[in-house]
């Protein structure tokens, strides 16, 4: 019976919104605020020395303007413009990600960015290891930069 449901479910097909309207879509999350205590209280969490890394980078964004909000999204903290989500840090058990919403369409001259989602990509940070942390400010600047351009075209 239950072959039986599978089969007669229908296909779903995934929508092409950038190719029927032009442009791609913008992911939105709930509107964050200026500065979410519940962003404050992950940073106090364990581990200690990586949740310092993940603040250090994460002041960085928030650097990035006046209209840079925040909030926890999926167990880390995350920061938008509107609802619009650009960047974001977690913490793991050996390192820390700053991560970047739509990372495939930045520019990465120095190859720091990590993954092959559609639109996510990382940089990974390692106690002791080397960063370029100039390459990765840069990055920081960039994403900003493209939320704000993906807005003003919605």
């Amino acid at each position: 019976m239950v072959a039986m449901k599978t089969a007669a479910r229908a296909r779903r097909l995934p929508l092409d919104l950038k190719g029927m309207t032009g442009r791609e879509e913008v992911f939105r999350v709930a509107v964050g605020k200026k500065r979410d205590p519940a962003v404050e209280r992950w940073f106090a969490g364990d581990p200690a020395e990586l949740r310092t890394t993940a603040a250090e980078w994460f002041a960085r964004i928030r650097d990035c303007g006046d209209d840079v909000l925040e909030l926890v999204h999926d167990g880390c903290p995350i920061a938008c413009i509107e609802d619009a989500p650009f960047a974001y840090v977690n913490a793991f058990k050996s390192h820390v990600n700053v991560g970047f919403f739509n990372g495939a369409a930045l520019e990465d001259p120095a190859k720091i960015l990590l993954g092959s989602g559609k639109r996510m990509r990382h940089v990974k940070i390692v106690p002791g290891g080397a960063l370029n942390a100039d390459a990765l400010a840069a990055l920081i600047g960039a994403a900003y930069a493209d939320i704000k351009a993906r807005l003003s075209e919605a």
